[in-house]
């Protein structure tokens, strides 16, 4: 079914072709911004005017005159130069209503698209052995919004987690488990975490860091000697990896994960060596070089290298589970597609893009130069695919994924949909135009739709990128843990009786509700100052706010018992309204345009429409509330308005829940 934007759009527009004589005339029909003009307006008669060389005023007058609305609207009025406001009919909003009400399938009669297009959403794309942080939020939270609304508009949404799963660190995180798997072999207290205390503290003294790195060699030197194939001690301790406690193991893995970097920072340039096997002989290498040749061990996939490295994954992936859990986010394993899975197809994409000419060596590496994008000094900005030393780039993978997500068969994407922070604009516009360049967007001579969703950084009360007191990304869980502890506080003072484990639970709602909607009700292009105390202010537009609104009706529902009021009775079957108050037909019509909202969020995938208009719901309901009595209206009156607080309630829940990934609480 059409919305009213849609029907006023076609209508007005047809009356303007017929008066211009042409075809194809944009009526520009907005919500209006002040009620007192009316509840739409159509701005397109002054550029038909402009085209037409006329008086706008008077052609307003002659669009008007064959102009029929009158099933939906009072008579049409013009103002200014050739505004035409136009005011829905309190019938015509009545019978919206009860179409929504009669619609059981909680869908709250919003038609599916009849135009469905297959849509991936490329969003979150953390890193393996690493925590996620404040940074994964807003590409996180983001990007479940959009597939949620995308989805529920009728378009099959594909997820896609492209984590960062390959590269040459991989060499540190293989090497990290081969320190826990050593100390644990020498027992308490475990070295990685003494000699983690010890590099800091001798690190601003030569001869002591090269005493304690000395140290750490010789002992490698010993534990590698006693064990050179691994399948001593190594081995063993892989396999038994899955048999521990997650939790605790995540915890050691990102200290002696620390460890690794810290003495590999400390070796450079410091000419120790150590022996280690290549393909079955033994060979002395700089100590500092060693995670590098274990990163060439595990691209040759050589099998302990490659157990570490899956484990390591996993282990990541089950961290980032608890995270998305916890958010409410709807993504899982089965929708992680991460770097290594393009690794076997980015020979072919530098391969394909040098057979076509687009590819051409530069310094050594291989790069296209797309029209358009220039370097500072005014050069041609290439775009590598591979470095020099015959490395792929992310480039290189992301033109993997785009013609994989293109042309897979299970997949056959439509549009693809990226959510990154917007310091990778120049990346994507560049990614875009080398697909468009190759003939990589298109599927059967026909164009995919390539959009790049940014949003900007999260602040702290400084202005500055959020972060901990001593400089370091905040962690997110420690994040949303700290939401749900202040949440505490807002539920004891809102209803202290309730029992310790239902306090919990609205609690949890409440914090990582308010989380997720001060991130959504900002705009997501700019960059928002994270503050606990306004995002959980029982006043103005926040979660718990919205969350105290839905509360709030619902708590009409048990005083309805009490007072011997039976709702379903009273509501089934209704046919017809009284919208005689304004509050009444306020809300109402407020109500009757959500599908308008949902569509303007997905069109400019910008949550805080949503947000924006389930606060505006909310306090116009809180008016409606405050000017007519509901349980104590009289038997005529009480029908409309119980239908009301019903499907004000619902679409709280609906757009909270299902398609903002916020959960609602009947009490708070």
């Amino acid at each position: 079914m059409k919305t009213v934007l849609d029907v006023l759009e076609e209508r007005i527009g047809a009356a303007m072709s017929t008066v211009a004589g042409t075809d194809d005339y944009a009526a520009i029909v907005r919500p209006t911004a002040d009620a007192r003009f009316g509840d739409y307006q159509a701005n397109g008669v002054m550029a038909l005017a402009k085209q037409l060389k006329t008086n706008p005023r008077k052609l307003a007058e002659q669009v008007v005159e064959r102009l029929d609305v009158a099933d939906l609207c009072e008579p049409p009025e013009i103002a200014g130069p050739g505004f035409i406001n136009l005011r829905l009919k309190p019938d015509y909003v009545a019978g919206q209503l009860l179409r929504i009400n009669a619609d059981d399938s909680e869908r709250l009669g919003i038609d599916r698209t009849t135009q469905p297009k297959k849509t991936v959403v490329d969003f979150s794309s953390p890193n393996i052995a690493k925590e996620m942080h404040v940074g994964h939020l807003r590409s996180t939270i983001i990007g479940d919004a959009i597939c949620r609304i995308t989805e529920f508009l009728g378009h099959p949404v594909i997820r896609q987690n492209h984590i960062g799963d390959w590269g040459t660190q991989f060499g540190r995180v293989i090497l990290g488990l081969w320190h826990m798997c050593m100390a644990e072999k020498h027992g308490e207290p475990l070295y990685y975490r003494t000699e983690l205390d010890e590099l800091r503290q001798v690190a601003g003294s030569d001869q002591d860091l090269r005493t304690l790195c000395t140290r750490i060699r010789d002992r490698h030197e010993d534990d590698w000697s006693n064990d050179r194939e691994g399948e001593q001690h190594f081995a063993p301790f892989l396999e038994g990896l899955n048999d521990r406690d997650v939790e605790g193991l995540w915890e050691q893995f990102l200290c002696v994960y620390q460890y690794v970097n810290a003495l590999e920072d400390a070796l450079a340039g410091m000419g120790l060596t150590v022996r280690t096997i290549n393909r079955g002989q033994e060979e002395t290498i700089p100590y500092e070089s060693l995670s590098r040749r274990i990163t060439v061990m595990l691209q040759r996939q050589d099998r302990q290298e490659f157990d570490a490295w899956q484990f390591i994954r996993k282990l990541t992936l089950e961290h980032c589970g608890g995270i998305y859990r916890k958010l409410g986010v709807q993504l899982t394993d089965a929708d992680v597609r991460g770097e290594s899975f393009y690794n076997d197809k980015l020979p072919t994409v530098v391969g394909d893009l040098q057979t076509s000419g687009l590819a051409v060596e530069s310094d050594g590496a291989t790069c296209v130069f797309p029209e358009g994008f220039k370097t500072k000094e005014g050069q041609p900005l290439p775009f590598i695919i591979r470095k020099s030393d015959g490395a792929s780039l992310y480039a290189t993978t992301d033109l993997a994924a785009l013609r994989y997500r293109v042309n897979e068969p299970k997949i056959k994407a439509d549009r693809i949909v990226y959510v990154t922070d917007a310091r990778q604009i120049q990346h994507f516009q560049m990614l875009f135009k080398v697909a468009e360049m190759a003939g990589w967007d298109r599927r059967d001579g026909e164009k995919v739709e390539l959009a790049h969703v940014t949003f900007g950084s999260v602040l702290g009360e400084d202005g500055r990128p959020l972060k901990t007191r001593s400089g370091e990304n905040i962690k997110l869980k420690d994040l949303l843990d700290e939401a749900v502890e202040r949440a505490k506080s807002v539920v004891e003072e809102k209803n202290p009786d309730l029992p310790p484990d239902r306090k919990a639970e609205i609690a949890e709602a409440v914090g990582i509700g308010a989380v997720k909607y001060a991130d959504y009700s900002n705009n997501r292009t700019s960059d928002y100052v994270f503050s606990f105390d306004k995002m959980l202010a029982m006043d103005g537009n926040t979660a718990p706010y919205m969350q105290y609104a839905y509360a709030r009706i619902k708590s009409i529902e048990r005083k309805a018992e009490s007072k011997g009021v039976d709702i379903e009775r009273e509501s089934h079957g209704i046919t017809a309204l009284d919208l005689s108050e304004p509050t009444e037909l306020d809300l109402g019509k407020h109500l009757a345009r959500y599908v308008e909202a949902i569509e303007s969020t997905a069109a400019d995938y910008r949550p805080n429409y949503l947000t924006a208009y389930l606060y505006e719901l909310a306090q116009k309901f809180s008016a409606f509330y405050t000017n007519c009595p509901v349980l104590d209206a009289s038997p005529a009156k009480r029908p409309t308005r119980l239908l009301l607080c019903d499907l004000t309630a619902r679409t709280i829940r609906h757009g909270l829940s299902e398609l903002l990934g916020i959960t609602v609480v009947d009490q708070m």
